[in-house]
């Protein structure tokens, strides 16, 4: 599979899975926005993928910020005149209490992360993919938002807002060439411990739905728990 010439932002670039995800999107020449928060870890990250400069663009934003988003967007199409694909994957979880006992505070963060972060980033990305007429958005998210657990309720409530979001865009992009689906992961094995998804299992998901062959695929929850979601 081949990416030449494509332009692929990746939210949360620095976390584990969204540094496999530029790692492997890379590997297939694609050109690479990274967005995070942290400059210096953003800038390393570029140093460890050994791309030309043409090919790469770190830029650190808070991406609960609607101007902080549209301004990475200005600097994305400042540099590659493009864009051809959205990895969302800036995530976090809290969980522990009955909402009974929540604090405000953990819902407001979870609403912050994924739920804030996902609006403020379809507003400045989603137009350049219809400009294109191709384009994919991809949102790694939760079994819990559809089936939530005990104590879960503010990550749960975060996660089914990103969902609705996603899937109500992809409702939205029906015959632009653009499509939107969600990849479900109960937890992230990143030191291949047996204790959940495998990175490569989620990029292996990835590359299919950002494939040509996967034109098709939208509003699809994807899940890849080992077990019915």
């Amino acid at each position: 599979m081949n990416f030449e010439g494509r332009v692929f932002v990746i939210s949360g670039a620095t976390g584990g899975l969204g540094r496999i995800a530029a790692r492997v999107f890379a590997e297939r020449g694609a050109a690479l926005a990274l967005l995070s928060t942290d400059q210096e870890k953003l800038d390393a990250l570029a140093v460890e993928l050994s791309l030309p400069e043409a090919r790469v663009l770190t830029h650190a934003a808070n991406l609960t910020d609607g101007d902080a988003v549209q301004a990475a967007a200005a600097a994305v199409r400042a540099k590659f005149r493009r864009v051809d694909g959205l990895i969302h994957l800036v995530g976090g979880w809290t969980g522990g209490q009955t909402l009974a006992e929540a604090d405000p505070q953990a819902f407001a963060s979870m609403l912050d992360q994924h739920a804030w972060t996902t609006f403020h980033l379809l507003q400045a990305f989603v137009p350049a993919l219809v400009e294109n007429g191709w384009g994919r958005v991809i949102a790694v998210s939760s079994p819990l938002a559809v089936h939530p657990s005990p104590g879960m309720g503010a990550y749960a409530a975060a996660k089914a807002a990103q969902e609705t979001l996603l899937l109500t865009l992809a409702q939205e992009l029906q015959g632009s060439g653009v499509t939107a689906n969600l990849l479900q992961v109960k937890a992230i094995d990143v030191s291949h411990k047996g204790q959940g998804t495998p990175p490569e299992e989620i990029l292996a998901a990835m590359l299919y739905l950002c494939a040509d062959e996967a034109g098709m695929v939208n509003g699809v929850r994807l899940p890849l728990v080992g077990s019915p979601a």
